[in-house]
């Protein structure tokens, strides 16, 4: 599945270490971001189904594989392992399309040797050096540390809300395909946001799960006077642990390991951050759906917990449960 020649616009499914794409020369495209963002979500879900593939499948992966597809995309890097339990069998039908599918796996625990042997693979198949991807890592993290500069004007200051810090955090995993012309987004935004007044203050939640294929669930909470002050896994992809190099850092990631990890993390920013409550986002067909019953026996705060199946807007049941969890919690 690695034979055939690398291309210059690199699909991949999730956050993966960028900074081998980077170094190689080529783009590096997330899919998710292209497909969520395309006028025709909806239709590439659809697309996908026509195919062949269950309506029980998850809309995130029904959307990559459409969106590979219809955008020309003929190299993909798939996370085999730590992210989505339907990627493998979503790979093999692109490859049956004839499109070259490059496997990367985050170990199960977070096995550092397993960690470098996975990331030491993806260096070789791109043909770069170590060396030249620690050069790629500061480069990255420099703009990192400006997104998370955006973070601290969320939850800190009340200057920026919890849609923005959505946005730029979840750009992380790909930085928009353009490192410069990225950071220079962040600068400008950086600029406005430090001359804002500060917001009006109000409940202030947190949103954790992946994602949203929800359009307008952070539009709507700010409608109700909501603040959401910290978004879970968003806030992971801009690697926001000090790291001595990228095997410790993709170590540190919590996202593609296990769950407590991740509550561990979450437990600190509900404290940090003097959080009410949290909105747990599970997406509709997901394995993780099943780590809400970890989560709420081991998070001692009130959660309300939404699914999301395709790309639209919330639906009126949905509305309802959030107002009055709101309400409750003010």
């Amino acid at each position: 599945m690695s034979a055939a020649p690398i291309s210059e616009r690199i699909g991949i499914t999730t956050t993966i270490p960028v900074e081998v794409l980077f170094a190689a020369g080529v783009i590096p495209v997330d899919l998710n971001n292209i497909f969520i963002n395309a006028k025709d979500a909806a239709e590439l879900v659809q697309e996908a189904e026509h195919d062949g593939y269950p309506r029980n499948v998850c809309g995130w992966i029904k959307g990559i594989y459409s969106t590979v597809l219809s955008r020309n995309i003929k190299t993909v890097v798939a996370a085999v392992e730590g992210d989505c339990s339907q990627t493998q069998a979503m790979v093999e039908t692109l490859a049956m399309r004839g499109v070259d599918i490059i496997p990367f796996a985050f170990p199960f625990g977070a096995d550092r040797d397993l960690l470098r042997l996975s990331i030491d693979k993806l260096i070789q198949r791109f043909g770069v050096t170590w060396d030249d991807v620690e050069d790629y890592r500061k480069k990255l993290d420099k703009v990192r540390r400006k997104v998370h500069k955006i973070d601290d004007l969320t939850w800190r200051e009340n200057q920026v809300t919890g849609l923005y810090n959505h946005y730029y955090q979840v750009c992380c995993s790909d930085f928009n395909s353009d490192i410069d012309t990225f950071e220079r987004d962040v600068d400008e935004f950086i600029a406005q946001a430090e001359k804002s007044s500060p917001l009006n203050g109000g409940l202030r939640l947190g949103y954790i799960g992946v994602p949203p294929i929800i359009t307008d669930l952070y539009q709507f909470l700010e409608g109700l006077g909501v603040r959401v002050v910290y978004n879970e896994i968003q806030r992971q992809f801009t690697m926001p642990f000090e790291s001595s190099d990228i095997v410790d850092q993709y170590a540190r990631y919590t996202y593609p390991y296990d769950v407590f990890r991740r509550i561990e993390d979450v437990a600190r920013e509900v404290e940090r951050r003097n959080i009410q409550g949290l909105i747990h986002y599970t997406q509709s067909f997901c394995f993780r759906q099943i780590q809400d019953l970890i989560i709420r026996k081991k998070l001692k705060i009130p959660i309300l917990t939404i699914e999301g199946e395709v790309p639209a807007t919330l639906d009126a049941r949905t509305k309802v449960r959030i107002e009055s969890f709101v309400e409750m919690l003010g």
